[in-house]
């Protein structure tokens, strides 16, 4: 899973002004979950819709 926080690109129509770009990486693939309004988005490196 990929997060990135701070400044946007503008050619992608961000507005987001920050002096910091700051990526989060997190490997998920075993046993990872996102949980998406109570329901399993995303498990263990597969999408669940």
């Amino acid at each position: 899973m990929h997060l990135a926080l701070g400044s946007g690109y503008p050619e992608t129509g961000s507005r987001n002004e920050s002096s910091v770009h700051w990526d989060m990486i997190c490997n998920m693939r075993n046993g990872g979950q996102i949980l998406v309004d109570g329901e399993v988005f995303y498990d263990s490196g597969e999408f669940q819709i």
